[in-house]
């Protein structure tokens, strides 16, 4: 399940919410005043690493 992240026009709270399915019409609404006045905001997503070295070092003179 995909997760959306919104934001209310009247109070400015972000919020995400889980969309079962794309096409299915969904009533949003603030979590903090109630509104429905929410637009989808741009989001960014994490990548995990770890903490080990994977070797992807760029060698600073170019030469390996």
């Amino acid at each position: 399940m995909p997760i959306y992240e919104y934001r209310c026009q009247k109070c400015g709270e972000r919020f995400e919410k889980f969309v079962r399915s794309f096409s299915a019409q969904q009533t949003l609404e603030c979590p903090r005043c109630g509104s429905d006045e929410v637009e989808k905001a741009v989001s960014l997503f994490g990548v995990g690493s770890s903490t080990h070295s994977s070797g992807a070092a760029v060698c600073s003179t170019g030469s390996v």
